[in-house]
């Protein structure tokens, strides 16, 4: 698993689309950021001072980064683009074969190509979570309420990731797989939305568990909701490797 998770990872950062995404999703969500800053220094700062409102900082810059659909959506289209190289890749060169021939197991396989993908989404929220942070600099922050958006963003990741390494297997085309990952996705976020909160759709979408963290809220019910997905999915990409394996 560590010699696959090694070369993922290699290969991610020795291709110049790496960089070019992590400069690019960085400059994007700045400008996102200075936005939300610019329209609380303009617009709420000067009302909060005369209404003593317990509203702050957090609360008007910090979770509508967080849960705005700029980020959501670069999110969504990062998982997409691993989705392309993660395995339908690895088909259409034809190294897959040579993949599934060497002793590593398909857990392993599974395990390594998802751990690589899911250490570049770590540094990518990391980066974009560098921006909220940065005001501590100049002004107080609710930093456990930062800190659960922050881990709920990197689980909403590691769980979109799952599904999106599943697809990547079933597909030769990594075009494919890339749109069809960006729809589940996008399918798995919107989920339920409008319900109310309440009944079996509104448990099954992603987007109702994310948006707990961005008020602070850790629940079990979110976490075990993300660990099913995660490892339901991996479980499925294992039994496609081994039914490969079979195959060749």
């Amino acid at each position: 698993m560590y010699a696959i998770l090694a070369r993922e990872l290699r290969s991610l950062f020795a291709s110049p689309l790496a960089w070019l995404i992590l400069g690019s999703t960085q400059f994007a969500l700045a400008w996102w950021f200075m936005l939300l800053v610019d329209q609380y220094e303009q617009d709420y700062q000067p009302l909060l001072g005369g209404l003593n409102s317990p509203l702050g900082v957090t609360d008007l810059v910090v979770a509508p980064f967080f849960s705005g659909l700029p980020l959501l959506a670069v999110l969504l289209l990062m998982v997409a683009l691993l989705a392309m190289r993660l395995l339908a890749e690895e088909r259409r060169s034809g190294t897959l074969p040579l993949l599934l021939s060497s002793p590593v197991s398909g857990t392993g396989i599974v395990l390594g190509k998802y751990l690589g993908g899911l250490a570049f989404l770590a540094l990518l929220v990391l980066l974009w979570s560098l921006m909220p942070l940065s005001l501590l600099l100049v002004t107080g922050l609710d930093v456990a309420r930062v800190l659960a958006m922050m881990l709920g963003l990197l689980l909403l990741a590691a769980a979109l990731l799952a599904p999106a390494l599943y697809l990547s297997s079933l597909s030769e085309q990594p075009a494919g797989a890339a749109a069809a990952s960006f729809v589940l996705s996008l399918m798995l976020l919107m989920l339920g939305q409008g319900a109310g909160g309440e009944g079996a759709l509104s448990y099954l979408g992603a987007l109702g568990h994310y948006q707990g963290f961005t008020r602070g809220v850790v629940a079990s019910p979110a976490l075990a909701y993300y660990l099913l997905l995660i490892v339901g999915f991996l479980g499925f990409t294992v039994r496609r490797l081994d039914a490969l394996r079979l195959q060749a």
